[in-house]
């Protein structure tokens, strides 16, 4: 390779225009479609996300998985709301886009909110739900939420915040740190991920929120997935969606922060086809 070559990082997919917003995705695999929405942690993207289950679940599923708003390679259109209904109509634009009527949705965390407002306000669009880890429900921001949101530019903030999401620290490398802090410094993404939750990150919390008498209209089939170790959402939300939402389930990973799809990540592959493809 030559001086003036580049690489292409592994982060960077296909493209799709979504309302004049040039869209990153990763799709996969044949069958049933499925989306996978990504967490909120600085430095974040689909591919960062997803990678150790996508393989898995592309063997059933065509798996497509965009970058957010505000994240990954996707573009950050100057005065985009990051509000909850401007992240759900990107999503439902990029449905339109690639032609996808009805999905099942699996989101992590900050995803998991966005899927709960698909399901409450496009129920018609979602067959089935997996909410790993899922926000979406008010709660007292826990010491470690309030630390990813409020991340400051460093590999060695961003070496802390991997121990904080891992239970097993050994996969909380410094070799993942330089990577995520890398991506977390890219042009414009400090800028727009200090403007999605700025303190009092409460509110965020709120924001992300979906009114409790609109969480019990949901009718989706809905698997809860969550870390019994997970220090930055707590394991209190889920008990509390199996509680709200009526046709659910809740698994509990022991031994699991809030990286459930890294640190088991076989199990989980095999949680979700199971549960997908159960009539």
């Amino acid at each position: 390779m030559s001086a003036t070559e580049t690489t292409t990082p592994p982060e960077v997919g296909l493209r799709v225009d979504v309302d004049g917003i040039g869209t990153n995705y990763h799709r996969a695999g044949d069958g049933p479609p499925l989306l996978l929405v990504h967490g909120s942690g600085p430095g974040v993207s689909a591919f960062a996300n997803w990678r150790p289950v996508l393989p898995a679940l592309a063997e059933r599923f065509d798996v497509v998985a965009p970058d957010v708003v505000g994240f990954g390679y996707t573009d950050r259109p100057d005065g985009f709301p990051f509000t909850l209904d401007a992240w759900r109509g990107h999503l439902l634009g990029f449905l339109d886009a690639l032609g996808l009527e009805r999905v099942s949705v699996v989101g992590n965390s900050f995803g998991g909110a966005l899927a709960l407002s698909l399901a409450v306000h496009a129920p018609e669009r979602v067959e089935r739900l997996v909410l790993m880890g899922s926000a979406g429900v008010s709660f007292p921001i826990t010491e470690g939420l309030d630390r990813v949101w409020g991340y400051e530019p460093s590999v060695a903030a961003m070496r802390d915040l991997l121990d904080l999401f891992a239970f097993d620290r050994s996969l909380a490398t410094d070799e993942l740190a330089r990577m995520r802090h890398a991506a977390s410094v890219r042009p414009g993404v400090q800028e727009s991920f200090a403007a999605m939750f700025p303190a009092p990150r409460q509110e965020g919390v709120d924001r992300l929120a979906t009114p409790e008498e609109q969480l019990r209209g949901i009718r989706h089939r809905t698997l809860l997935v969550h870390g019994r170790d997970d220090r930055v959402i707590p394991l209190e939300s889920s008990l509390r969606l199996l509680r709200l939402v009526d046709d659910s389930r809740l698994h509990v990973f022991g031994r699991c922060g809030h990286w459930t799809q890294i640190e088991h990540a076989d199990a989980f592959a095999r949680l979700v086809t199971d549960f997908l493809g159960a009539p």
